[in-house]
């Protein structure tokens, strides 16, 4: 579809339906057609100049699918918002077109024992502000959950907060559903178990849209956060890593920073932090009072120590995952960051190494996780002192021939990232829920080459 082409159906799709909340005004669609590409000096190049052209935001299912058909049938291409806290561009349009803000659709559907649904434009914060006074909470949430929402995490994210118990979200057990509209000028409504569900995971918002999810809950606590500084970088690793073996010990949260990351942390400067290197965590209040002993073991000190309420500043979680990238990107902009999974036979020795050989360029930013097998290991949001891409690149290749993958976000395409592969399910999801194409298009690199893929079956919905 040409510029004045798409012009013309946009103004269509206003006049069909005045009485929707239309956003017209280009700074504003501008604003709402952002993420946190910027963290990538690979990606604000290529995405700097990249907008929608109209945005809308749908108070209710109805609206959104009236905004569906005509799109469909006017062949406009259409992005899906929702908190904006995205890494990779994921929400950017490349090819201009609608940008609807889902946030109005932001109601808990249903609760039962342990799961809840809920609409995927409610904040993570909100959900969780649901749950907490029935006995639960979310299992796996990220270090932006203030104003994430549910279906961007579940359309770009990969874990966070809790993944040191129920792994990433992807996990099985973590997604129980999905609720899922088609993009077609009649849309569909489908329901999809799990796990079949996860096909729209991780996809960018590129092969249907997500209406509602249905989650598996943790069990309430009542949690400490708490920031232990130690003499070294293999120190701090021991000691977070003994914490995350411990079996007893109840934990949502175990990070770990080499210096001088929490230099980059200015809420954090009266607990001279300068210089140190440091393990965030958030234990149980019930395990609390166990690890000033393991503290001791590995020659640590405790610097700041509040349960919810206490603490003056942000959480200590906003310190965690990629506001790690945020907060020192306030500081030095010329920083960029990386994205690593260790193995879980070794990432111990694997991270304490990279660090070593490394720290010149690479400041080492450690997050524990369980992996899909349930066995305990890191991921690495490593800070790094950006010079050119070939050296970017460069030192991706060393984190491999050291045996850590690389999950690149520096790059657009959704195979070219965690991924990995063109995948033929995942193509044959867009297949069936988005066969013009009009879904974030330009994103799922296996469209392009859909017709030598086979079409794999899903049940109910080709």
């Amino acid at each position: 579809m040409s510029d004045s082409d798409r012009q013309s159906a946009l103004a269509a799709l206003v006049a069909a339906l005045p009485e929707l909340d239309w956003i017209k005004e280009a700074p504003k669609v501008k604003r709402l057609s952002r993420d946190f590409h910027w963290f990538s000096p690979v990606l604000k190049p290529q995405l700097e100049e990249k907008f929608a052209e109209l945005a809308v935001r749908p108070r209710d299912e109805q609206e959104l699918t009236q905004i569906v058909a005509a799109c469909a049938k006017q062949r406009v291409p259409l992005n899906l918002r929702g908190g904006g806290t995205g890494n990779y561009g994921q929400l950017i349009p490349l090819n201009g077109g609608l940008m609807v803000d889902m946030t109005r659709l932001n109601a808990v559907t249903a609760v039962g024992h342990g799961t809840v649904r809920a609409q995927a434009g409610i904040r993570l914060g909100e959900l969780e502000a649901h749950t907490r006074p029935l006995g639960w909470e979310l299992r796996c949430m990220p270090s932006t959950w203030k104003l994430a929402t549910l279906g961007g995490l579940f359309g770009g994210g990969f874990g966070g907060v809790g993944s040191i118990n129920y792994g990433p979200l992807a996990a099985p057990g973590n997604v129980l559903s999905v609720r899922l509209m088609t993009m077609e000028e009649t849309p569909r409504i489908i329901t999809l178990q799990a796990p079949d569900a996860l096909l729209l995971h991780h996809a960018y918002g590129s092969n249907g849209i997500v209406l509602e999810i249905e989650l598996a809950l943790a069990p309430r606590h009542d949690w400490i956060e708490r920031l232990d500084l130690f003499a070294d970088f293999p120190a701090a690793m021991a000691f977070a890593d003994a914490l995350a073996r411990s079996p007893g010990m109840v934990k949502r949260q175990i990070a770990v920073f080499a210096a001088p990351v929490l230099d980059y942390f200015t809420d954090l400067a009266a607990a001279d932090v300068a210089g140190k290197h440091g393990v965030i965590a958030v234990v149980g209040s019930e395990s609390d009072g166990l690890l000033a002993a393991l503290v001791a073991q590995h020659a640590g000190r405790n610097a700041l120590h509040f349960a919810e309420g206490e603490n003056s500043g942000h959480s200590l979680i906003e310190c965690c995952w990629n506001h790690t990238t945020l907060q020192a990107l306030k500081i030095d902009k010329t920083l960029t960051y990386l994205q690593t999974a260790y193995t879980a036979e070794n990432y111990q020795q694997q991270a304490v190494a990279l660090e070593a050989q490394l720290s010149d360029e690479v400041m080492s930013h450690i997050e524990f996780l369980r992996d899909m097998n349930g066995s305990i290991t890191c991921s690495g949001l490593p800070l790094v002192r950006y010079s050119d891409e070939d050296r970017l690149n460069a030192i991706m290749d060393i984190y491999r021939a050291n045996g850590v993958k690389i999950n690149n976000p520096h790059v657009i395409h959704i195979e070219d990232g965690k991924q990995g592969m063109v995948r033929a399910d995942v193509v044959a999801m867009k297949r069936a829920c988005d066969p013009h194409n009009l879904l974030n298009p330009g994103k799922l690199r296996g469209w392009e080459v859909r017709d030598t893929l086979p079409d794999v079956p899903i049940p109910g919905v080709n």
